[in-house]
C-alpha cells in the first residue's frame, strides 16, 4: 500500500513538474512572441527577426527600460550578442545607434519610410539597442522624481537587471557571446554595465558571458578629457592662443563644475571665436533651417550634452553627410503607427518621443570622475577593450583619448600603423597590453554615421579579435 501511494505521489510530482515547465515554456514563447515587430512603417522587405519591447526594471516605482532587437541577417544562432548605447546622457539609442549609425535601417527625408543601411553591424551580430535610463526616448519611470534625480549609479544598475530579465525572455541568447558598445557619455555606461555584470557572475552559477567592449568618441576622465579637448581647440585653430592660455589658466580641469571665470572664457569661445560650425564634425556644415540659419544657433533651440568640463552647456546638433537626420527621427517615432508596430508608448508617455532628454541632461546627479579604474579591472579579468576616435569630432576628440589611454600606462604590442578599409587609409591604431586603440579617418562624434564602410570593419575586427589590417 505504501509502495503505491509513494509511486502516486512520485507520478502526480512530475506531472506537476512537465505541466510547470511547459508552462514556463509557453511564458517565454508568448513574451518573446508578443515583441515580434511584423513590419515597421516603410520598411523594405527583410530575412531577419526583429524585436522589441519593454523590460521592467524596477516595480516599485515602475520603470521599465525600452529595447530594439534585430537579429543579424544570417545565421543568428551561430552569432554574438552586441548591446549598444548611446549617451547623453539622456539621448536615444533608437535615434542615434539604431537609425543613423549601426542598425538595419535609415529614416529617409520625408520620415515617411525608411531604407536599407548596407553598412548595418547586424551584417555579422544580433544588435540590442537600449534606451537607458529610464526616461529616454520611450524608456519611462512611474515616479516622476526618478527624472530629477538620476545618474551613473542607477543607470549601470538597471541596465543589468535589463539584461538579466532580458535574457529570461529570450534564453536562446543566455550562453551567446555578449559584447556592449557605444560612444560619448556612453564612455561610461559600456563599462559601467560590464563592471556590474562581473560583480553579478562572480554571485551567480549561471554567468553572463561577456567577452568585450567597445567605445567611441567616449567620456573618460574628467581630467583629461578637459586637458584634452581645449589642446585640440587650439591645435585645429578653432580658438587664439589668447583664449587657449586663459582656459589653461583659468580653469581647474579637475572640478565637476568649473568657475564663473572659467565658465564665460568658454561661453567666449564658442560664441565668438567658433563660428556656425557642427562641433560634432568641424569641417561639416550644420544642419540649417530653410531660411540658411542654423539650426543650432541659440542657446535655446540647441540640443544639450553634458561635457565633463562644462556642464549643462548647451548645444547639439549631430550632423552627417545629412545634417538633419535627427528631425526625421523625432517625426518618424512619433507616428502612432510607429509605436504601434514598435509595441512602444503602451503607458501614454505624457510627453513627446524626443532624440534627447533635456530633463535628465540636466538633472544627471551623479557620476564617475574616471572609469580608468574600470577599464584595469575588466582587462584583469580578460575582457577585451577596444577604444576608437573619430578624429574630426571637437566635444570628445581624439586628443581627450589619447591623454586618458596614456594614464594606463600599458606596454604596446603592436606599434602605431595606419589601418586601411577599400584600399585606403582607415585611420591609425596601436595595440597595447589589454586594450586596442584606434582613430577613424575623417569621422566626427558618431562614426558610424561618417565613415560606415570603415566603422563596420572596426567592429567586424574588434568581434574577432584581431588587429585592424595593414593593407
Amino acid at each position: 500500500m505504501k509502495q503505491r501511494q509513494i509511486f502516486a505521489r512520485v507520478v502526480i510530482l512530475l506531472l506537476m513538474f512537465l505541466v510547470g515547465a511547459r508552462f514556463a515554456k509557453a511564458k517565454e514563447g508568448g513574451e518573446e512572441a508578443a515583441d515580434r515587430i511584423l513590419k515597421l512603417p516603410g520598411q523594405p522587405k527583410v530575412s531577419f527577426k526583429q524585436f522589441s519591447g519593454y523590460v521592467t526594471v524596477n516595480k516599485v516605482a515602475g520603470r521599465a527600460l525600452f529595447y530594439w532587437l534585430a537579429e543579424a541577417a544570417q545565421n543568428p544562432l551561430t552569432k554574438p550578442l552586441v548591446i549598444w548605447l548611446n549617451g547623453g546622457p539622456g539621448c536615444s539609442s533608437v535615434a542615434y545607434g539604431a537609425s543613423e549609425e549601426i542598425g538595419p535601417f535609415r529614416i529617409n527625408k520625408t520620415a515617411s519610410g525608411l531604407y536599407k543601411n548596407k553598412f548595418s553591424w547586424n551584417s555579422v551580430a544580433n544588435l540590442l539597442f537600449l534606451e537607458a535610463p529610464a526616461g529616454v526616448g520611450f524608456s519611462y519611470t512611474n515616479r516622476s522624481s526618478d527624472l530629477l534625480d538620476t545618474g551613473d549609479r542607477r543607470t549601470a544598475q538597471d541596465s543589468l537587471e535589463f539584461v538579466i530579465q532580458w535574457l529570461e525572455r529570450f534564453p536562446r541568447y543566455k550562453t551567446r557571446e555578449l559584447y556592449i558598445t557605444g560612444e560619448s557619455y556612453a564612455g561610461h555606461y559600456v563599462p559601467q554595465l560590464a563592471k556590474e555584470i562581473m560583480t553579478y557572475n562572480a554571485k551567480t552559477k549561471h554567468p553572463i558571458n561577456l567577452k568585450g567592449i567597445m567605445v567611441g568618441n567616449a567620456v573618460t576622465d574628467n581630467y583629461y578629457d578637459n586637458l584634452g579637448t581645449v589642446t585640440y581647440w587650439w591645435s585645429h585653430a578653432m580658438i587664439s592662443d589668447q583664449t587657449f592660455r586663459q582656459l589653461m589658466s583659468r580653469c581647474d580641469f579637475h572640478r565637476q563644475k568649473e568657475s564663473d571665470e572659467c565658465e564665460s572664457v568658454y561661453s567666449y569661445a564658442m560664441d565668438q571665436e567658433f563660428g556656425n560650425i557642427d562641433q560634432y564634425n568641424i569641417y561639416d556644415p550644420p544642419c540649417n533651417n530653410s531660411d540658411g540659419s542654423s539650426s543650432g544657433s541659440g542657446s535655446a533651440t540647441r540640443r544639450t550634452m553634458r561635457l565633463p568640463h562644462r556642464p549643462h552647456v548647451a548645444f547639439r546638433h549631430w550632423s552627417g553627410y545629412d545634417p538633419c537626420t535627427e528631425k526625421y527621427a523625432e517625426i518618424y517615432y512619433n507616428r502612432p503607427d510607429v509605436q504601434k508596430a514598435l509595441h512602444a508608448n503602451k503607458t501614454g508617455i505624457p510627453y513627446r518621443w524626443t532624440a534627447c532628454s533635456e530633463v535628465l541632461n540636466r538633472n544627471w546627479n551623479d557620476t564617475d570622475v574616471s572609469v580608468l579604474p574600470i577599464y584595469r579591472e575588466l582587462i584583469a579579468h580578460g575582457i577585451r577593450v577596444w577604444v576608437f576616435s573619430g578624429d574630426v569630432d571637437s566635444v570628445v576628440p581624439v586628443t581627450a583619448t589619447r591623454y586618458a589611454l596614456a594614464q594606463l600606462k600599458l606596454s604596446t604590442k603592436i606599434p602605431w600603423y595606419p589601418w586601411y578599409v577599400k584600399n585606403q587609409v582607415g585611420g591609425w591604431t596601436e595595440v597595447y597590453e589589454g586594450v586596442t586603440f584606434a582613430t577613424v579617418r575623417g569621422a566626427g562624434h558618431e562614426v558610424p554615421l561618417f565613415k560606415p564602410r570603415a566603422a563596420l570593419q572596426l567592429f567586424t575586427s574588434f568581434l574577432t579579435g584581431k588587429p585592424l589590417p595593414k593593407s
